[in-house]
This record gives structure tokens, C-alpha cells and sequence, in this order.
């Protein structure tokens, strides 16, 4: 959901991140296998080095292979839980906002009977198209909604794609709130609260107030300028943070009331997997709320 003219890296790293965890970490829990199919050839040279165990000697391959890991690490627990927050509440629309390099569409059988919606800026949509060409979606239907958010409608634009407000929906908000500022963030739940129907869901991963995740942004920014790569956040810096109080007021202005917020740190102490860097995942948070039927 970048407003500039190109696709998004964040969406590249976050993809392979899912490749190199896909089969490594919490089997049984985590798999995405339509993640290396949805890299080009460059961009799995890196996935497969970060798969193995070894280290690599050169100081730039070492660096990479750390940050995928790294990022890997906190892919799992954050797709887990969104995963498990649409099997619960399977409903026959769901709306992916800033999709990016999302898999779902193509590889959750539980969405073989809904409409999904993938809502994301015109130039990074245009690049994801280009990289399913040759991949089959499980859902009934998928929809692409090309929104700048700069200058477009995201109701009007949900609207003409076909979006029924009438009907449930589960909206998926991932990896994208820390780069909108508080009053983007807040308009846009604005939208969701519109379009949501009784019985509708919406998850969101947001990341909590805290220094060591700028740090941690400095030490990729860092990598990137070693490794002599372009650094794929500098386009999209943080611009809001939230407390889970501070959001869950927001959800409740929307009428969505609050089922489950939790850490990553906390989520992935549910999985087999061995933690490294604490700082990163206590900073992320998964929450999940719902319209209630009345």
C-alpha cells in the first residue's frame, strides 16, 4: 500500500522470508510453498542460501543470510496466526489490504468458496500479476483492486470491484499499518467499519511502540549498504506505532470489538521454534476483532 510509483521491496523480502521458513520452521504449522514460486530467479539465490544451516564466509552473503533469517523467524508466528484467525471465521468475502506477494488466494483450500478482494497500489499489483501468471487461485473468485491511496476511494474502489457490505466479510490488514500515519490508519478503518456487515473479522498485525525496532530498521538499512543492495524499507519508513489499548479504542469506534491481541513473542512460544531475537517479535502484535451479529 506504498503511495509511490513502484512496486514494493518490502513485499520481495517478506515473500522470500515465507521461502525460507516454508519447510524449516514449525512443520505442521507453517508451510506457504507458493512463496518461492512467487520470486523470480535472483530472488531465490538468497532463499536458498538462508535455508542452509551454514553460514555463509563472505561478509555481504553472511549479512543477507542473517536478515532472511531473522525476518523468517518473524514471518512464522505472524502468517500462523492470521491463517488460524480465517479458518475460524471462514466467511465468503475476504479483502486483503496491501496485499503485496500474499499467497493465500493461492494456497488456503479453506477460501475455495469466497471472493477475495487484493487491494494494493497499481504498480506493486502490477508486478504481482506478473508473477502468478503461471499459478491457479483456490478461490471461487479473485479480485485485483489497484487503490493509491494518495488520491483514490478505497470504498468506491472496493464498490465497483464488487464488494457486497451486505455480506460478512474478513478483512486482512498485514504488514502495512506501521507505514501509514495514524490519520490514514484511522480512515481506512473508517472504510472497513462501512463495508462490514454482522458477523464480519478483521485482523490486523501492527507493531508496538519501541526502540529496538528502529534499530532493527537501522541494521537492514545497514546490511542493504554492505551488501551493496538497495535497502527495501527505505521507501517506506514508520510512521505510526500503536499500543493495543490506544487500537483497540479505535476498533471499538468502528463497533469491532477485540477477541484476541497478542504478541509474536507469545505467539510463537505455541511452536516448535527456537527464538533469537526476542526485541522483534515482542514488537510485533496480531490483533483480531469482530463485527458482532446482532
Amino acid at each position: 500500500m506504498r503511495a509511490g510509483s513502484t512496486a514494493s521491496r518490502t513485499a520481495v523480502l517478506v515473500c522470500q522470508a515465507r521461502a525460507v521458513a516454508d519447510g524449516r520452521l514449525a512443520p505442521g504449522r507453517f508451510s506457504d510453498s507458493t512463496a518461492a514460486r512467487l520470486l523470480r530467479s535472483d530472488e531465490e539465490v538468497a532463499v536458498e542460501r538462508a535455508r542452509d544451516d551454514e553460514a555463509p564466509q563472505r561478509t555481504r552473503d553472511r549479512m543477507q543470510w542473517e536478515m532472511l533469517r531473522a525476518t523468517a523467524t518473524v514471518m512464522v508466528p505472524r502468517t500462523i496466526a492470521i491463517d488460524d484467525a480465517i479458518r475460524e471465521r471462514t466467511n465468503c468475502q475476504v479483502v486483503i489490504l496491501g496485499a503485496g506477494l500474499d499467497g493465500r488466494a493461492w494456497r488456503m483450500s479453506e477460501l475455495a468458496g469466497a471472493s477475495v478482494f487484493e487491494v494494493d497500489h497499481p504498480a506493486s499489483q502490477d508486478d504481482k500479476k506478473a508473477r502468478v501468471a503461471t499459478l491457479s487461485a483456490v478461490t471461487a473468485q479473485l479480485h485485483y483492486v489497484p487503490v493509491d491511496f494518495s488520491q483514490d476511494s478505497l470504498h468506491v474502489a472496493l464498490a465497483d470491484a464488487g464488494h457486497d457490505r451486505t455480506v460478512p466479510t474478513t478483512w486482512i490488514w498485514e504488514g502495512v499499518v506501521s507505514y501509514l500515519t495514524r490519520d490514514e490508519v484511522i480512515a481506512t478503518l473508517g472504510v472497513v467499519g462501512r463495508r462490514s456487515a454482522p458477523g464480519s473479522r478483521l485482523v490486523i498485525n501492527y507493531q508496538a511502540p519501541s526502540r529496538s525496532a528502529a534499530l532493527g530498521r537501522w541494521f537492514m538499512g545497514a546490511v542493504a549498504t554492505v551488501t551493496r543492495q538497495d535497502n527495501p524499507l527505505a521507501g517506506e519508513p514508520t510512521r505510526s506505532t500503536w499500543s493495543a489499548s490506544g487500537l483497540a479504542e479505535a476498533l471499538t469506534a468502528h463497533r469491532f470489538v477485540v477477541v484476541a491481541d497478542d504478541d509474536l513473542l507469545t505467539l510463537i512460544g505455541r511452536l516448535d521454534v527456537p527464538v533469537t531475537r526476542r526485541a522483534s517479535l515482542s514488537n510485533g502484535r496480531v490483533v483480531v476483532a469482530d463485527r458482532p451479529v446482532t
